[in-house]
């Protein structure tokens, strides 16, 4: 069995807030008595895209767990590359493949640098393939940062990946794909693209309501959340979302 934490936007900033959030969210990974296969973070590590933003990350990620982690939309993929990456700054998407546990970890780079929306560009598209073909029968998860289907939060859905047939058309051509993992959304959601799960993980940083919760867009008191994703010896997948309460 494979076993996967999962979280996403960060949203480190350089102030106290963002930072005792997260903080407490790998605390609370790193003291777990159980093992996990991996720690996921999908995007929107730092909120401006500085350098000193992307140290604290760095620190924050120095924990016993070593987190896989693709880009989003308020990181900046030059001092993403230098700080965490350790690599020379360039403004070519950051694509990253993994293999851990068993299982084939492709993370894509959905950002648009400039923009708040996502895509994939045909060189991500093109990676990701040699990437599948590359795979052979192992299980495969496919992680970004920008859902590709509408949510039904008008804030979010303005702001989504976008140019998602070819994707789909894609993930479509190899059954060993178990599901697609994105965050974006500061909300948990489960839903379908390709027929394949598509698990969004709520946001760390604060949370987005929904809009018959609140005339508000944003909770910034809701405590932050994980998902934990299982696949067992079936390749069953299954998801399991907790809080992360105060004081953890």
């Amino acid at each position: 069995m494979i076993v996967l934490a999962h979280v996403s936007d960060l949203h480190l900033d350089g102030g106290p807030r963002s930072l005792d959030r997260a903080a407490r969210v790998f605390a609370h990974l790193d003291g777990l008595p159980g093992e996990l296969d991996a720690v996921l973070v999908t995007g929107d590590l730092a909120d401006h895209g500085l350098a000193e933003e992307y140290e604290q990350v760095a620190k924050l990620f120095a924990g016993p767990r070593k987190p896989l982690h693709c880009p989003g939309n308020h990181d900046v993929r030059g001092p993403y590359r230098e700080v965490l990456l350790g690599e020379q700054a360039s403004d070519e998407p950051i694509n990253q493949v993994h293999r851990v546990g068993g299982a084939v970890f492709a993370l894509c780079d959905s950002s648009i640098p400039g923009r708040a929306d996502g895509h994939l560009d045909d060189g991500t598209l093109a990676w990701l393939e040699s990437v599948l073909d590359g795979a052979g029968d192992d299980p495969v998860f496919v992680c970004f940062h920008h859902p590709p289907v509408v949510l039904h939060i008008p804030y979010i859905d303005d702001i989504r990946q976008s140019g998602t047939d070819r994707l789909a058309a894609l993930l479509g051509r190899y059954p060993n794909v178990v599901a697609v993992l994105c965050g974006h959304a500061h909300t948990g959601a489960a839903s379908t693209f390709a027929g394949l799960p598509l698990l969004v993980v709520p946001g760390v940083v604060s949370t987005v309501n929904l809009p018959w919760e609140s005339h508000e867009t944003t909770d910034l008191d809701a405590p932050p959340s994980i998902a934990f994703h299982l696949l067992d010896d079936d390749r069953r997948l299954t998801t399991h979302y907790r809080v992360v309460p105060p004081g953890a």
